[in-house]
């Protein structure tokens, strides 16, 4: 399984600053190996941001977004207890998810 992801909260009056690290090599499918050979296409394709079970921000992605992609949103009520959840799955069938109860 990949690395953790990192879920930065920065509470701002009714609202907060949400930051999201996706550790994923993001592979477009143009780049050699030190043997010459393609290295194959290997991206998120989809993501979803979940605010106590209930969708906030979903998307999706392409070969194009640079590795370890860092992502930032604002939104509105975001309180303390509540559990901000991010998964995401990729071309080749990996998925990760992980959570963090906002302080």
């Amino acid at each position: 399984m990949s690395e953790p992801l990192r879920i930065r909260v920065q509470r701002q009056g009714e609202g907060a600053e949400i930051r999201i690290l996706m550790p994923h090599p993001m592979e477009n499918g143009l780049r050699r190996d030190d043997a010459g050979k393609l290295v194959a296409v290997h991206y998120i394709q989809t993501f979803t941001l979940k605010q106590n079970d209930r969708p906030l921000i979903s998307g999706q992605l392409n070969t194009s977004v640079s590795r370890n992609p860092l992502f930032v949103f604002k939104a509105r009520q975001i309180k303390s207890g509540d559990t901000l959840s991010v998964h995401w799955t990729d071309n080749k069938g990996a998925a990760r998810q992980d959570a963090i109860k906002v302080e």
